[in-house]
């Protein structure tokens, strides 16, 4: 559900706006943040991609002139990634859109009981998530396999 859910926002993201999914993403996890900007290992952690990832992703961004990077006085070799004014234009014209297309693919289609047990269940798997991070344990091809259905 999640993997077809997602393609079919991608798709609508990218049939409505200028924006690609990742550059709704990137925009979406940047106007969250008072200032509008973060460093490229927070967006990385935002977003739960690899930092390379993140960083062609921005560098994307950056030549449309969607996003700049501002120089970070406490860490000479580090930048932030900031959100300019057609970035802020962007994500403005396709959120709208975005959000309607998700009330009408999900949430529409639950009850309140079922959107709360979906609430409930997520909660749990983040907060498992977030202590496996925390603890060094988190990441890739190093975490136990899945079970097997």
């Amino acid at each position: 559900m999640q993997l077809r859910l997602t393609g079919r926002l991608a798709a609508d993201v990218a049939a409505t706006s200028d924006l690609s999914y990742p550059d709704y993403l990137v925009l979406v996890a940047l106007s969250d943040r008072a200032e509008g900007r973060a460093r490229l290992f927070e967006l990385a952690e935002a977003l739960g991609w690899e930092r390379s990832r993140v960083s062609h992703q921005v560098t994307r961004m950056t030549a449309r002139g969607l996003l700049r990077k501002e120089r970070c006085d406490g860490d000479r070799r580090g930048a932030f990634v900031v959100i300019t004014a057609p970035g802020r234009k962007a994500i403005e014209a396709a959120a709208p859109h975005h959000v309607a297309t998700v009330r009408r693919l999900f949430i529409d289609s639950l009850t309140r009981s079922e959107l709360d047990a979906i609430t409930s269940a997520a909660e749990k798997v983040l907060a498992v998530l977030d202590a496996e991070t925390a603890d060094g344990h988190g990441g890739g091809a190093r975490g136990a396999a899945p079970p097997r259905g």
